[in-house]
């Protein structure tokens, strides 16, 4: 197996990277990503944003019907980012995520 420094471009070559960039020997210690299953069925995330750049950033609440069966829920409380999604839309919560992080 080969790794690489720098995943592709994308979303989660996004969050592969952001998540990288963390990583100083504390961070990761006590904080991280968390990516589950759910089970109506999709997938719930969660990225403390606790000594990052994003840290105190708020993001209300949202829920947005992506169309097909297809959802996205996601907030952010400064502290962390949460969401939840159907089966298929994982990467439009990543998006958001990315969306987030780089708005200011």
């Amino acid at each position: 197996m080969v790794l690489r420094d720098r995943v592709a471009d994308g979303d989660f070559g996004y969050l592969v990277n952001w998540y990288a960039a963390q990583c100083d020997g504390e961070w990761e210690h006590e904080f991280g990503i968390r990516i589950e299953t759910l089970d109506n069925p999709g997938w719930s995330i969660s990225i403390d944003l606790v000594g990052t750049s994003a840290e105190g950033r708020i993001l209300k609440m949202s829920r947005r019907e992506i169309g097909n069966g297809k959802w996205i829920t996601f907030e952010s409380t400064g502290i962390s980012f949460e969401a939840s999604c159907d089966p298929l839309s994982l990467q439009e919560v990543v998006e958001e995520f990315r969306i987030l992080v780089e708005s200011h």
